[in-house]
């Protein structure tokens, strides 16, 4: 069988399922038969070639009728750019049931056996020494923090709680108000850092 007709060689469809609540547009050759199709599809939909039914809708989405010759050509169909092609699936599977990405199994491991491997970028990252495994960058950095905090301390020490101060924020007009606070915020006990201005923002008590 042979297509007939000026119909280009190739058609973009639309491909729906029963399996799944999406739909995709794909390009296919008009010389597939009807049963290669199917093949080409079970990677679109994951229903087996051999549980579909195969459905052709209109660019408007009126039903035209099914694809259920085998050996057809699917160029032998009124298929044109901007169809649908519904597969219904008679697996047993359940709609959505390829989209659950919880029922799929995921590969685990142990840090001492990640610790073990040497192709992991963790044993690259010890090899080179590089990151935390830069003893040398790691002191460095920790003498930095050091000294940041130390010089962040004197610089909260200077500001006495019930003082009298101005905040500005981008964006926004100065406020007046009094120290409440200084010091470090236990919400934020992760950030290295002495919060004297920052806190002085958030627990001020604003007069008008």
């Amino acid at each position: 069988m042979e297509v007939s007709g000026l119909s280009a060689p190739t058609v973009t469809v639309f491909i729906s399922s029963s399996l799944n609540s999406f739909r995709s547009q794909k390009r296919y050759s008009r010389s597939l038969t009807i049963a290669e199709f199917k093949c080409k599809l079970e990677l679109v939909v994951g229903s087996p070639a051999s549980c579909m039914e195969l459905e052709l809708y209109g660019a408007d989405d009126k039903f035209y009728g099914k694809l259920d010759q085998e050996d057809a050509l699917l160029g032998s169909y009124p298929v044109d750019d901007g169809c649908r092609i519904h597969v219904i699936d008679h697996s047993g599977a359940r709609l959505g049931e390829f989209e659950d990405v919880s029922q799929v199994k995921k590969y685990t491991i142990s840090q001492e056996a990640y610790d073990q491997r040497q192709d992991s970028v963790r044993s690259f990252l010890k090899r080179s020494k590089l990151g935390r495994f830069n003893e040398e960058e790691q002191a460095q950095r920790k003498a930095e923090t050091t000294q940041r905090l130390t010089e962040e301390k004197a610089q909260a020490d200077a500001i006495p709680v019930g003082s009298r101060c101005e905040v500005r924020a981008p964006g926004q007009s100065p406020r007046r108000g009094t120290v409440m606070y200084v010091g470090p915020v236990s919400k934020y006990s992760h950030i290295l850092s002495y919060w004297a201005s920052t806190c002085e923002f958030w627990a001020t008590q604003f007069t008008p």
